[in-house]
């Protein structure tokens, strides 16, 4: 006995063919792109309805990882990255050497009245 092709193997039921467009209700969307620095296009689909306000300006590019606009022309740039800052960077933002003095001066005199010392 010779086997065939079965035809509906690893098919449903009423499925129907294949990429038929009658199953399901495709909602209306608008095709927006996306550019990065090096020219890369990025399209996102949202929805026609969609204010267009609500539309982000800027995205990252899934290509490069740098932020991608919808100007092609003039892409955004990459932001710039603020170095690490210590604890002691902040603190010496919001105190000047003066009260940097003072404040180090009334700290050691009360160390030393728990201490004992002069």
């Amino acid at each position: 006995m010779a086997t065939g092709g079965n035809a509906i193997r690893g098919t449903r039921v009423g499925a129907g063919p294949m990429g038929e467009q009658d199953h399901g209700f495709h909602a209306d969307r608008v095709a927006v792109s996306y550019w990065d620095a090096l020219g890369n296009e990025t399209v996102r689909y949202f929805a026609a309805g969609i204010p267009d306000e609500e539309i982000p300006e800027t995205i990252d590019s899934p290509h490069s990882g740098l932020p991608a606009g919808r100007d092609k022309d003039n892409p955004p740039a990459l932001a710039k990255t603020e170095p690490y800052k210590t604890h002691l960077a902040y603190v010496k933002e919001r105190r000047t050497e003066e009260e940097a003095e003072a404040l180090l001066d009334d700290a050691l005199a009360q160390l030393r009245d728990r201490r004992g010392q002069d």
